[in-house]
């Protein structure tokens, strides 16, 4: 049984911010990831996905991401930039290896994966906020002829019967798919707010530039802005959708109550036939492999402060607002790891 100062569950963006502090402590610390390559989590979402973020935002520290940086980097960009970083700072890392389950032990925690099991003093979870395919229950009811897939699982239109198509969900992913799909088809989106939009450039600048500038970006929960932003809904990004909305080519729809047949129902009480959906609703956390009394909350979410779990020596990074807005974002992810290693003991203190 192997034993290390330090395991890292999840090797994406949050758990290499995670790793490059580490690597300043002195401690031993290994990262560990279920995919096959770093960066594969990005190569495996939809084709033509491109950053909202422009390159200045889409970096981890000590190490730029190279190119325009004003321009937007696309998915496969952000996966080979992960994969540099790692070999970079020559960050140690086990690729294939899923965790099965961690709990504690006299040595601290015991992490049983694929591979064996590991005796960690400490673990950080960065297995990110993005785990579970989440479809409404009582919505997905057809059981007839009607295609139906979860954004997760989009690639590209040619993954789409013919005919129209019905996207749920108004979060950025599926007003990027939507507006793909737009292009040869039409399209249907329903969604349970009015839609917000921003631009990716005012004045000449990023979006996130002003947003950082007036101090919304990185503001913590406990202050007023962040309070206040947290309360905001999620803007999409980009005019594009807005311009086929007014076009026509897209038709945006009420909340979707009921899916029965090749028939959607919706909240206004409207109806819809259609043969194609795709659930651009989001996911659900999956932690039930933490086997630890006071880590996880009866509603399945971590419970931590700023990540920092009430069990001495576990740690969170990468969720959803841990801290702020750019908790769960490349350009705000490596903040939070500088914060955590403050409480992580180690020999260079």
């Amino acid at each position: 049984m192997d034993q290390i100062d330090v395991v890292v569950v999840g090797a994406g963006q949050a758990g290499i911010a995670m790793g490059y502090y580490l690597k300043q402590t002195g401690l031993s610390f290994v990262l560990l990831d279920a995919n096959k390559k770093i960066g594969e989590s990005w190569r495996q979402r939809y084709d033509s996905l491109v950053l909202f973020t422009p390159r200045a935002y889409s970096s981890l520290p000590g190490l730029p991401m190279t190119g325009d940086q004003e321009g937007f980097p696309a998915k496969d960009e952000v996966a080979s930039y992960l994969e540099e970083y790692v070999d970079h700072f020559d960050l140690p890392v086990m690729l294939n290896t899923k965790v099965n389950t961690v709990s504690k032990s006299d040595f601290g925690f015991e992490i049983r994966t694929n591979k064996g099991v590991i005796e960690a003093k400490q673990v950080v979870i960065a297995s990110g906020a993005f785990q579970k395919p989440y479809i409404p229950i009582g919505l997905n009811e057809s059981k007839h002829d009607m295609f139906q897939m979860h954004s997760s699982s989009y690639r590209a239109p040619s993954q789409i019967p013919d005919g129209p198509v019905l996207v749920v969900g108004g979060g950025n992913s599926g007003a990027q798919i939507a507006a793909e799909l737009a292009e040869e088809r039409q399209v249907f989106i329903a969604v349970s707010q009015r839609f917000k939009f921003l631009p990716l450039r005012l004045l000449g600048k990023s979006i996130f530039f002003w947003l950082e500038w007036i101090g919304l970006l990185y503001a913590g929960v406990d202050t007023k802005k962040g309070k206040w932003f947290r309360k905001q809904s999620d803007p999409i990004f980009g005019k594009e959708l807005q311009s086929l909305i007014t076009k026509k080519k897209i038709v945006v729809k009420p909340r979707v109550e009921k899916v029965q047949a090749n028939e959607a129902v919706f909240s206004d009480k409207s109806k819809l036939t259609i043969r194609n959906i795709i659930w651009a609703t989001g996911f659900t956390p999956s932690y039930d492999w933490i086997d630890i009394a006071g880590a996880v909350s009866s509603e399945g979410k971590p419970i931590h402060e700023r990540g920092v779990s009430p069990v001495r020596g576990l740690y969170f990074i990468g969720l959803p607002w841990q801290y702020q807005r750019g908790s769960s974002l490349i350009c705000g992810v490596a903040r939070d790891a500088k914060f955590l290693i403050s409480f992580i003991p180690h020999s260079n203190t």
